[in-house]
């Protein structure tokens, strides 16, 4: 193996380590194309499978990201109320203002998310403790999930301190005496590994904010050395969105030497044309960390405390945890060649990445410790945009940089200034266009939805004892899921609506009684809201004519969404913007977000006058990652002035037969 097949931690989070398959999903599919790839240095995104563009039935629409603490509450489908959300912290925003809540323990009603998704998040977390197939995912974990104000859960899962080392020979943990094992707890302190990027991106549009730093220039303006082997047009940009042709990693810390990594960082060769490929790279940030301390003076781990920490009270939140915390921290791997590059022994209290730990601990890409309510803090303070209680630490136009996508030209790989957007690989169904986050080697992740206002925080210490156990993102996926479905989508009208589920791999479909049409004026008309990974889960409005014994077939439609312009239907879109026109789907399926807002739907059903036919929809999910599915309401088939369908009507709806759909309030 190579040096950094062998011995990386933080890079390999993106599949171009053979130990490490975090890119390939739930069922750890791709290892061996992430080491492939990390061999060659071609391009490859966090995403490696799926793919995908923000689809209103197959469209691309681009739409501009609204700050969740600026968006107007009770639109339907976007979150609780106004009333909802101001209990969720013992206070309702002031008209005209903006709603930006500091965080409390409250119930899942209080949060206006549902308790039983809530449960399943813990049960199924907690299956990843046992053989996931062969080894535990984690030994274990704490989970965090809020909405508005309201954290609803926090609850530590399995220990923190568990294997004193590695067996290689039996491929076993060598555990601590029971008595010197540490159970999991709310504040235990995490190696966030490459969540640190997120902090350094902070600080960077901090610096952009001010003044002192700017988006479009060139690296080597800061940096002059930095200039050398043809790095000279590389863009701040670029390092922020992962579109410099850096390679994902080189073992800076097999130079003894400050001097000498930074020697290996001026000559290094980019792999490509900066800004002409995506590839997720831990060079970018340790660059921007040198710039950063060039700019304003103060080492990262300073910068760190005074304008982020400090002022936001994360008290646990920093480089280079000191001794006393020690008991308190989760540790991670017996690091020993051949699976490290470094003969560490258990590392426990100190970072876990080679070349962060090169770099004294303090580093760019890797190195923070954290633990999960520091992380809901910076999770509320960005979806408040910028400030948390009195202390604002970015603006909200900056906030607006780190979640409007800079990587149009890389669909799959959307990416703001530091930020991951609409990743379903680990944020599962909370992705959207609006969703950001990131994830961390060690077995961390955070995500955070402006769209529904929640925030997800899944600390494990996956690479204890060994970074070979883990595979795949299955438990990110798993709790994210769970959340997404915690977040009630109400029926556009009446008590229920019909719910398509959100099983992987299944085709559940609702079909309506046999109809005969009559009329060159026949429409079918519903509510639809839908949220699907975007064009491999589909949902598909078909016919069947009874009589001629054909197979199914789509039946084009048109939609019209809440809302105006590119961005129809998102969330925020209230009273006093006007209604777009129809949108059509000529192939007669819907995929990708429709902005967690219903959608009415007209089918022209003429073209089966005199016919007898029968119409269903059809939702078809892959094995891999799922949204919070669809959603169908209010179903009527007009023939001319006649209705010969309603929803409405017992005697009609009890003649619609589910296979996968279930009658849903939520």
């Amino acid at each position: 193996m190579t040096g950094y097949a062998a011995g990386n931690g933080d890079a390999a989070e993106n599949g171009v380590t053979a130990g490490n398959a975090d890119t390939a999903g739930a069922g750890g599919v791709g290892a061996t194309a992430g080491a492939t790839v990390g061999a060659t240095g071609s391009g490859i995104g966090r995403r490696r499978l799926g793919g995908g563009i923000l689809a209103l039935g197959g469209a691309l629409a681009l739409a501009p990201i609204p700050l969740a603490g600026a968006a107007e509450r009770g639109t339907p489908g976007t979150g609780p109320a106004t009333t909802e959300a101001g209990a969720a912290t013992g206070m309702a925003p002031e008209a005209g203002r903006p709603h930006r809540p500091t965080l409390r323990r409250g119930s899942a009603a209080r949060a206006g998310l549902l308790q039983g998704p809530l449960d399943q998040l813990v049960r199924e977390a907690e299956a990843y403790l046992a053989d996931s197939p062969r080894h535990p995912w984690y030994a274990g974990a704490v989970l965090l999930a809020g909405r508005g104000g309201t954290v609803a859960l926090h609850r530590p899962i399995g220990h923190a301190v568990r294997y004193a080392a590695y067996d290689e020979t039996t491929d076993t943990g060598v555990e601590f005496p029971a008595e010197q094992q540490i159970p999991m707890a709310e504040d235990t302190v995490f190696d966030l590994a490459s969540i640190s990027k997120l902090f350094t991106s902070i600080l960077a549009v901090q610096q952009i904010e001010r003044g002192a730093l700017e988006l479009e220039a060139a690296v080597a303006t800061y940096l002059p050395d930095f200039a050398g082997g043809g790095k000279q047009d590389i863009t701040v940009r670029q390092l922020l969105t992962h579109t410099s042709g850096f390679r994902s990693w080189i073992p800076l810390y097999q130079e003894p030497t400050r001097e000498g990594k930074l020697r290996m960082l001026w000559k290094e060769v980019p792999a490509s044309t900066p800004g002409s490929t995506y590839l997720y790279s831990d060079l970018n940030l340790i660059s921007l960390q040198l710039i950063l301390e060039e700019i304003t003076g103060r080492t990262l781990d300073v910068l760190l405390r005074d304008e982020i920490t400090a002022p936001l009270g994360m008290h646990r939140t920093r480089y280079n945890p000191p001794a006393s915390w020690k008991p308190r921290i989760a540790a991670t791997e017996d690091a020993r060649l051949p699976w490290s590059g470094l003969e560490r022994g258990l590392v426990w209290g100190e970072v876990h990445d080679e070349n962060a730990y090169g770099f004294d601990g303090v580093a760019g890409h890797a190195g923070v410790f954290s633990c999960a309510w520091d992380l809901a803090v910076l999770a509320r303070t960005l979806l408040n945009g910028g400030v948390y209680g009195r202390s604002r630490i970015l603006s909200e136009d900056s906030v607006d940089l780190l979640f409007t996508d800079f990587n149009t030209a890389f669909p799959g790989d959307e990416h703001g200034l530091g930020f991951e957007l609409y990743q379903h690989w680990y944020m599962g169904a909370m992705a959207t266009p609006r969703s950001a986050g990131h994830t961390g080697f060690t077995g961390t992740s955070l995500v955070l939805d402006p769209s529904t206002d929640t925030f997800l925080v899944v600390l494990g210490n996956s690479v204890h004892p060994v970074r070979s156990w883990r595979s795949g993102s299955a438990p990110r996926v798993a709790t994210a899921n769970q959340l997404a479905r915690a977040v009630p989508v109400r029926p556009e009208r009446g008590r229920t609506a019909w719910f398509s589920g959100m099983a992987s791999a299944s085709t559940a479909t609702l079909t309506l009684p046999a109809l005969r049409l009559d009329s060159v004026r026949a429409r079918l008309e519903c509510g639809l809201w839908w949220d699907t990974e975007p064009g491999s889960d589909r949902l598909v409005l078909e016919v069947l004519e009874t009589s001629a014994g054909q197979e199914w077939r789509p039946v084009p439609f048109t939609t019209v969404g809440p809302g105006s312009g590119p961005g129809a239907g998102h969330a925020g879109a209230g009273p006093g913007h006007h209604r777009p026109g129809p949108q059509p789907h000529p192939e007669g399926w819907v995929s990708g977000w429709s902005g967690r807002a219903w959608h009415r739907l007209e089918a022209d059903l003429s073209a089966w006058r005199g016919k007898r036919v029968r119409l269903r929809w059809r939702y078809t999910t892959d094995q891999l990652y799922v949204g919070r599915g669809a959603y169908v309401d209010a179903l009527r088939v007009r023939d001319g002035d006649r209705t010969v369908f309603d929803a409405d009507r017992p005697r009609d709806a009890g003649r619609i037969e589910a296979t996968g759909w279930v009658l849903s309030a939520d």
